[in-house]
């Protein structure tokens, strides 16, 4: 008596065909392939260190300390009568989540040339892989901020500040940065695989966009006629937020928000276009 032996499921690879922005069948088909290369990025990034995961603590913690003495006590910079440590700490937690993932993405591409070359899967797993492995980093580094915050408060009772109902509106910000980073990186990634004097120069661009973002100082100092036009930096609006939020101290309005969640989805839009029409001929010219 003969067997049927069942035949293997059929995969076919065809090119695409007019405008596909984003494949979201192809990338929920290897989500497996997500998670591998998350979990690969988060751990690779401190490996063979000495203290390992314990950099994603100490990184804000010294950077915060370093602020704190020079722009605080130096410099004199207003922290809206917010303790140094919180507040920095705090504008800290937004930003460094921001920066990381637009570093990771922006060198998506080159970085992974030689994997791309080899076998077939949707090329936005690996800049997607960059936004969830940094979300573990930003879950370790929120942790410790409020540690610092519980622990200011038991030393003052009196203070105000604090977490308030609003902090539950957190993941929407954090969903508006993860997207934000993700369309300027994948601006950069396109660019760095044709020109690779992006590589270097992201770098240099990460810091000058610090300098222009409310972390080391709050956005009330910003003369009111100015604010409008800080807003068009998308990162301005998240950062401030996150201080009203976890501290309850900053200064937001409908039109400064508006003007951010524009920017955010206009940075989007426009990175998984050109990165879109990049990632079919890279493999070629990298």
């Amino acid at each position: 008596m003969s067997t049927k032996v069942p035949s293997s499921p059929e995969v076919v690879i065809q090119a695409t065909r007019g405008f596909h922005l984003v494949a979201w069948r192809d990338i929920y088909a290897y989500r497996d392939l997500l998670w591998l290369l998350v979990w690969r990025d988060f751990v690779a990034r401190y490996k063979q260190t000495a203290l390992g995961p314990i950099w994603h603590i100490a990184q804000p913690l010294v950077t915060t300390v370093i602020f704190t003495v020079i722009f605080s006590h130096v410099a004199a910079l207003s922290t809206n009568d917010l303790p140094p440590t919180l507040f920095y700490l705090c504008g800290l937690l937004a930003w460094n989540y921001f920066s990381q993932t637009f570093t990771s993405t922006s060198s998506a591409l080159v970085a992974n040339a030689n994997l791309f070359g080899k076998v077939y899967f949707p090329r936005l797993v690996v800049p997607l892989a960059g936004v969830f492995s940094n979300f573990i980093s930003f879950l370790i580094q929120f942790v410790t901020f409020l540690v610092f915050l519980v622990l200011y408060r038991l030393g003052h009772p009196a203070a105000t500040c604090g977490l308030g109902w609003s902090a539950l509106l957190l993941p929407l910000l954090l969903v508006q940065l993860a997207c934000l980073s993700l369309g300027v990186g994948l601006w950069l990634a396109a660019l760095t695989a044709k020109f690779r004097d992006f590589a270097v120069l992201s770098g240099f661009i990460i810091q000058l966009w610090m300098y222009v973002t409310p972390v080391i100082y709050p956005l009330t100092q910003v003369p009111s006629q100015w604010r409008l036009v800080a807003a068009i930096n998308p990162v301005t609006v998240p950062v401030e937020c996150f201080r009203v939020m976890l501290l309850g101290n900053g200064y937001i309005s409908f039109h400064l928000f508006a003007v951010s969640i524009a920017a955010t989805v206009f940075a989007l839009f426009t990175g998984l276009l050109i990165f879109e029409r990049v990632e079919k001929t890279f493999v070629d010219i990298v």
